[in-house]
This record gives structure tokens, sequence and C-alpha cells, in this order.
């Protein structure tokens, strides 16, 4: 039986004919981290945004839908846009009481970063 890989092992491969090569099934998925044993950090940001300010939420550890849900449920508690990119959580505006508060509620252990 041949040894599962992880996506990480792959270095980037997308495709190849190569029947040697290890196939989509072989694929071990990482699994997902409870919220308790997370630590997210949770900042604010203006680099690179045209001096506008975004609370960015850092460290989540898991699988890509449980990161997009947070970030929609984020959005949906500040009243305001933003965006999941990089593992990263942006949230348009200054909103880390909120965040914190909310995090905190659902288990995580936050860390204020920053001023």
């Amino acid at each position: 039986m041949a040894k599962k890989m992880r996506l990480e092992d792959l270095k980037g491969l997308a495709y190849s004919t190569d029947p040697d090569n290890v196939s989509a099934d072989e694929i071990e998925e990482i699994p997902a981290l409870e919220p308790d044993e997370q630590k997210l950090y949770v900042s604010l940001d203006k680099k690179q945004r045209g001096g506008k300010k975004v609370t960015l939420i850092e460290g989540f550890q898991g699988h890509e839908d449980d990161i997009k849900q947070l970030g929609k449920d984020l959005k949906k508690l500040c009243g305001s846009g933003g965006a999941v990119k990089d593992g990263e959580i942006i949230i348009q505006g200054d909103c880390r009481d909120k965040v914190v508060s909310f995090l905190q509620k659902e288990g995580y252990r936050v860390k204020r970063k920053g001023g």
C-alpha cells in the first residue's frame, strides 16, 4: 500500500502524466483544529491600503470553508465588507473590540497585536 502524502508534500505539483506520481486519492487532508486549540491574532492595519484602516485576523488553522464561514460571520457582525485571503480575514474599518469579543465567545484564544 502506498504511503499517503500531504498537500504540502506535493510542492506545487498540479498535474502530471507520470504514473509514478501521487494521485489525488492518496492526498491526506490536514485535520482542522478545534477553536480552543487555536490562537488568533487581531490587529489594525492600514499599510498598502491608501490610509484606510482594516481589522486583520491572522493565525487561523483549518479548512478553507471554515475560514470563509468565520469571515462571513465577522463581516455580518461588524456590518461591513471584507475578504478572506491567504489564510487571513480582513474586515473593513476598526472593529477590533467586536471581533475579539465574538471570537472569545466562539471559544478561540485571541491575542490583540499592535496598538
